[in-house]
């Protein structure tokens, strides 16, 4: 079953304020999401897909979400779409993108998903939450693991860079001609949010074994730090792989083993 959630529709103004009184603040705008899979009611998990960057991985993640809910029919999955963004299929969120396409990771822009995430959290009450990033997105995916921690159960991430700084110099090197790698960094870089992650939360790290763009040690400094947080966490290099892999079957392996070994929500 396939349906749209209302978090992506603009909240109605209310018109005709009595004379004297303040109109109500406007609340900003949601982001764009669209689930498919098991009704909010029912379902024991939730998987939250949030999409990479530009020409990087594809912003319409409708395909995978499709099959990860074909193949999880109880659980709920919806793909969301970070701020600034469209999919080119109808979908598209609210604010505004990074400056650069490698800086795109502010505090309010991850606000901004994590509210999202929030809402979702909501609605789907009884669901233990796995969200399931890729590139950019599992940038966004793994701040939030840290700053807010009881938002999320698990997370899946895909082809990260999650060593910012040192991955954008290491792209400044191969790439001299291209100026956005030496600007000023706004991001948060999950290596230093990685301190607020709660010891219950489970983690699956995956990266293509022959991504040059990002190189799986971006990845394994990352899952070093949080085995050593005492978090249970799966990494793996998948051979022969560069991108994009969130495409690659074992990701919904890893994705449906996480949220296995979490524990049900009452």
């Amino acid at each position: 079953m396939r349906f749209k959630l209302p978090l992506f529709l603009l909240p109605l103004l209310i018109a005709g304020c009595a004379a004297g009184e303040r109109p109500a603040a406007p609340t900003a705008p949601k982001l764009f999401t669209q689930g498919y899979g098991a009704p909010p009611r029912t379902a024991p998990t939730l998987y939250v897909v949030l999409h990479g960057n530009g020409r990087r991985a594809k912003i319409d993640t409708s395909a995978f979400a499709k099959a990860l809910a074909a193949v999880e029919p109880d659980s709920g999955v919806v793909r969301l779409l970070r701020p600034g963004y469209a999919d080119g299929v109808g979908g598209q969120s609210p604010g505004a993108r990074g400056a650069s396409p490698t800086d795109d990771f502010s505090a309010e822009r991850i606000t901004a998903v994590g509210d999202a995430i929030a809402a979702l959290r909501q609605r789907y009450r009884r669901a233990r939450v796995v969200v399931i990033g890729e590139a950019g997105g599992a940038v966004v995916a793994a701040n939030l693991a840290g700053l807010r921690p009881d938002l999320i159960d698990g997370v899946v991430l895909v082809s990260c860079p999650c060593a910012l700084p040192e991955w954008r110099a290491y792209r400044a090197k191969r790439e001299p001609n291209t100026p956005h790698w030496r600007e000023k960094l706004v991001s948060l870089d999950p290596l230093q949010t990685a301190g607020g992650i709660q010891p219950g939360l489970r983690a699956a790290i995956l990266v293509g074994g022959t991504d040059a763009d990002i190189p799986a040690r971006f990845s394994r400094s990352y899952a070093e730090a949080l085995s050593l947080r005492g978090i249970a966490t799966d990494f793996r290099i998948i051979p022969g792989r560069s991108d994009p892999v969130l495409d690659d079957p074992q990701v919904i392996e890893a994705a449906r083993r996480l949220a296995a070994a979490l524990p049900r929500r009452k």
